[in-house]
């Protein structure tokens, strides 16, 4: 018999309210109880919450105040495994790469590629199997 995988938490920091929306609604759908979904549009407020807990966290580049890379770097001195981390933007893959590649985080995806998102959703079916 197998035991039913335990519920995983999954944080998505964007400062668009629509776009966590987007994720929350894309996310419930694909896991729905397997995934314990936060999403947070005040950067500020995620970091103060963030621990070796998280199973797998969406974060968005370009945020007022804080933008993603410093969110990154809190988030990985408050315990959350880089690797748990993919970094979402509007910028080219190119451009992603060269500001985070040094960083070991899972992945960084263009939102608005097509090819950039079946990447993603074979990326996170994999670390939510996890």
């Amino acid at each position: 018999m197998n035991d039913p995988q335990p519920e995983r938490r999954v944080v998505v920091v964007d400062d668009s309210p629509f776009q966590c929306a987007v994720w929350r609604q894309m996310l419930e759908k694909r896991y729905g109880a397997r995934a314990n979904i936060e999403t947070y549009t005040d950067p500020k407020e995620a970091v103060e919450v963030l621990g070796r807990d998280i199973h797998v966290m969406l974060l968005d580049w370009e945020m007022p105040e804080m933008d993603g890379m410093a969110v990154f770097q809190a988030a990985v001195a408050a315990g959350v495994n880089p690797k748990r981390v993919i970094i979402t933007s509007s910028h080219s893959a190119d451009r992603l790469h060269d500001a985070f590649d040094s960083t070991e985080c899972l992945a960084v995806i263009e939102k608005a590629e097509p090819e950039q998102q079946a990447a993603f959703m074979m990326i996170l079916d994999s670390i939510m199997k996890r």
